[in-house]
């Protein structure tokens, strides 16, 4: 490398350095109508503004662009995307085939093979499918924040898997992530807490990370009563006690999880409960009869519908309605949202009895929102996703597994996060200096088109685009007219195309959203 590219690199990581929680970008109007304001609000709703969706918005104007995204119809993804989401295995097998092909496998090599080094063999091959599978499911769900029309509820579907984390490293998790997202996330990303609270307590993939299949009667498990009232609804102050968290725990014994094809000896008086749904179980033999008295009331021990009471009482409380509008503020507003915000937010809430997407039209209508388009720093999949959305528009990559990576090393992987809060949604967990300098790094391989975005894997990978053109339309139009003076006069001191494609994507305004 030569020294003048070395000293200019340097130089825009001092200016990262110096930038990264401030933004220069003027707050746009509250009804975002000139192309600068178009473009701030297009790029915090979606995962990123880029040419297309910039033009979409355009055409059939703001309000009903935001309309579309909180009320989406079925999305439909370009044909080159879909074709390799259609490709995928857990696109054409369901789960319940899929976990007990893998269970086969797994007892099959436990049984018949004597040989350590054959087992160890077996074991790999088992460990490796696994995790194809979950790459999988990783390379969907970029695949899909990047090209569907619907990029609410893309990003909602992210948040909402954020908020009910769970981690692919337990267990057989890499075999259930997809489908947890796919069937517990994504169909209530924009509709009902209740309905997606109830959802995620009915898959495996949570079941089997918080335990609640060691749940039983005698043998309370407490891990995910407590999860779901510190973390899921009512946040760690809202006012609930320890004596809440056994009593919701033995409202769960019982619920569980059953990867095979026999159904348990359930007692006769008991049997019209059993509950089987994929790979769902409540097992009445499991759980604990007895009344409990939870939230301040009595709840009388008859089963499952003791569950739905209680996920009644928690989705409706006023204290999961300021919990979960507060994070969604984060999220979208602000690190320290405005409370007078978050307080309209949750009386929406409660009016509308968890209609997501009335709470978010409420934030997305507020003054607070508008005043705030620009500032908020973005996390790494925000970064990575928004700078391939930016650069390459409707290009379809053929190969998610650089983004895969560049999420890895800066420590936000796609269903990686091995404790239930989830990954922070504030600046402080993603903006220290070594973080800036890795995506400088990626603004660089992105810029200079050798990325390997559209190489595809095999013995001869080809490359089928040239280096990107980011100085086009889009840019001139909005972009270019958010840029702060020191990253204007960066980029005119551009040696080469590719450089300041560089110097745009580590810009400290492509930093926020």
């Amino acid at each position: 490398m030569h020294i003048p590219t070395i000293t200019r690199s340097l130089a825009i990581l001092l200016l990262l350095a110096g930038c990264a929680t401030t933004s220069t970008t003027p707050p746009a109007r509250q009804t975002p109508a000139d192309p600068v304001a178009l473009s701030a609000a297009l790029n915090r709703i979606s995962w990123g503004v880029n040419t297309s969706t910039y033009q979409q918005a355009q055409k059939i104007g703001y309000s009903a662009w935001l309309e579309r995204q909180l009320h989406p119809g079925a999305a439909v993804l370009p044909a080159a995307a879909q074709a390799q989401i259609d490709a995928m295995t857990i696109s054409q097998k369901p789960l319940p085939q899929l976990v007990q092909e893998l269970e086969q496998q797994r007892r099959d090599y436990d049984k018949a093979m004597v040989d350590d080094d054959a087992k160890k063999a077996a074991q790999r091959a088992y460990q490796q499918e696994m995790s194809r599978l979950a790459k999988e499911a990783a390379t969907r769900s970029l695949l899909r924040d990047l090209y569907s029309p619907n990029q609410l509820q893309e990003q909602m579907t992210w948040f909402w898997m954020n908020h009910f984390n769970v981690h692919q490293g337990k267990s057989n998790l890499r075999v259930l992530v997809g489908d947890y997202e796919e069937q517990a996330i994504r169909p209530h990303a924009l509709g009902k807490f209740r309905d997606l609270l109830a959802a995620t307590l009915h898959h495996p993939a949570m079941i089997r990370y918080l335990d609640n299949e060691q749940n039983a009667a005698n043998r309370i498990n407490e891990n995910y009563a407590r999860e779901i009232m510190e973390l899921h609804t009512l946040g760690v102050d809202g006012g609930y006690t320890q004596n809440d968290v056994q009593q919701l725990a033995r409202i769960l014994t019982g619920v569980g999880v059953n990867l095979g094809d026999k159904t348990p000896d359930v007692r006769r008086d008991k049997q019209s409960q059993y509950v089987r749904q994929g790979l769902f179980e409540f097992n009445p033999n499991r759980h604990d009869y007895g009344d409990k008295v939870f939230l301040g009331q009595t709840v009388k021990g008859r089963g499952l519908a003791e569950v739905d009471e209680a996920l009644d009482r928690l989705s409706r409380s006023p204290a999961t309605a300021h919990y979960v509008s507060r994070k969604l503020a984060i999220y979208f507003v602000a690190d320290e949202p405005p409370p007078q915000l978050v307080e309209r937010m949750a009386a929406r809430f409660l009016s509308s009895d968890g209609d997501i997407a009335a709470v978010l039209r409420t934030m997305f209508d507020a003054p607070e929102f508008t005043q705030s388009l620009g500032k908020k720093f973005k996390d790494p999949v925000h970064y990575v996703v928004s700078a391939v959305r930016l650069t390459y528009d409707d290009k379809i990559i053929l190969n998610a597994g650089p983004m895969l990576n560049w999420l890895n090393r800066m420590a936000e992987p796609l269903y990686g996060r091995q404790t239930p809060d989830g990954y922070p949604l504030t600046a402080s967990g993603w903006d220290s200096p070594g973080q800036m300098i890795t995506r400088f790094e990626i603004a660089k391989a992105i810029g200079n088109g050798n990325a390997g975005l559209f190489k595809t894997e095999g013995t001869q990978p080809l490359e089928k685009v040239a280096f990107p053109q980011l100085a086009n339309a889009l840019y001139y139009q909005s972009l270019q007219t958010s840029l702060a003076p020191a990253t204007r006069q960066a980029l005119e001191q551009a040696a080469s195309p590719q450089e300041w494609n560089t110097l745009l994507l580590s810009s400290p305004e492509l930093m926020h959203r």
